[in-house]
């Protein structure tokens, strides 16, 4: 089916008004497919700015895209109105250190700080024995995942945009976006049968906390100053929402990124779950006093508020 006219103007107005667009699955708040969250995770570990673009909540958007640029999948990066590629494309760019140029950016007037780690003497140890079953030229990786809660430890090459920690006659490499995550890590090894590497990572971030409607409730009646955010999509919005409520996605646009660290910050959705996965995507940018609704708008209609529509 041709793209039409309608749609064309959508993107090429994005396109005109931004520099930097990802066209994506979900939201950077909220990707969701693992390919959008990679291209998510390699930008703000770069710290570019960009503008998300959501093609799940619009079919026409979602099919006009890959006949626009002639690409059959989604991300799409696109670096003022010329498509740089998906997924794979800015990987493989990251890894060589050609994505920041590829983006405009002067990779030269980019400073970026190695994190300061230890290693125990016994992890070095371990570390070095481990390393003679290497490849020649390769390094200890360390790679952090969700917010530095996953973290994998293998051998590899060096890559262009790696940043290196020495230490003990080591070389740790980091990609920029672990870089980010790892200040502070203290790497240790235990000898034994259950023994084996231990990490302590001082930055894992706070969890995302449980509220009942009935405490939400006396929180608002007790004016808890507190963001009560909506990941809803707009349809549901306009059947039914919590008065005093924001839309995470209008946030998102408006001055997310200027809310101090420990705002409190309430998500909800129809049931819960969906805001339960945006929570724990704001904890993974830092935020640490964020909670959500349990059960929804649907048990604040059944316990609080019958007269908020249900569906």
């Amino acid at each position: 089916m041709a793209i039409s006219s309608d749609t064309r103007s959508q993107i090429e107005t994005l396109l005109r008004q931004h520099t930097v667009v990802l066209f994506m699955k979900g939201n950077k708040q909220q990707p969701r497919c693992g390919f959008s969250a990679k291209v998510v995770e390699i930008l703000d570990g770069h710290g570019v700015d960009f503008r998300d673009v959501d093609v799940l909540s619009d079919a026409a958007l979602r099919e006009g895209i890959k006949e626009f640029s002639s690409w059959p999948t989604i991300p799409q990066l696109f670096f003022q109105g010329s498509l740089i590629g998906g997924s794979d494309i800015v990987r493989q760019l990251d890894e060589s250190g050609e994505l920041l140029s590829a983006l405009g950016i002067d990779p030269s007037k980019i400073v970026h700080t190695p994190p300061s780690i230890s290693i125990s003497a016994e992890a070095a140890a371990a570390i070095k024995e481990a390393g003679k079953e290497a490849e020649p030229g390769q390094h200890l990786r360390m790679v952090l995942q969700r917010g530095g809660q996953a973290i994998d430890l293998y051998f590899d090459a060096p890559r262009g945009s790696d940043l290196r920690v020495e230490q003990h006659g080591i070389t740790v490499l980091f990609d920029r976006a672990s870089a980010r995550l790892a200040n502070g890590i203290a790497i240790g090894f235990v000898d034994g049968p259950n023994g084996g590497f231990r990490i302590d990572n001082p930055n894992l971030p706070a969890k995302v906390g449980a509220l009942t409607v009935t405490e939400l409730r006396k929180m608002l009646d007790a004016k808890v100053p507190l963001r009560l955010l909506d990941v809803r999509t707009d349809r549901e919005r306009t059947i039914a929402r919590i008065a005093g409520d924001q839309s995470l996605e209008d946030l998102a646009r408006q001055d997310l990124d200027g809310l101090a660290k420990d705002t409190m910050l309430v998500l909800y959705c129809h049931h819960g779950t969906r805001s339960q996965a945006a929570a724990e995507q704001l904890v993974a940018r830092g935020f640490r006093n964020v909670w959500n609704l349990s059960g929804g708008i649907d048990a604040w209609s059944r316990q609080i508020d019958p007269t908020v529509a249900r569906y």
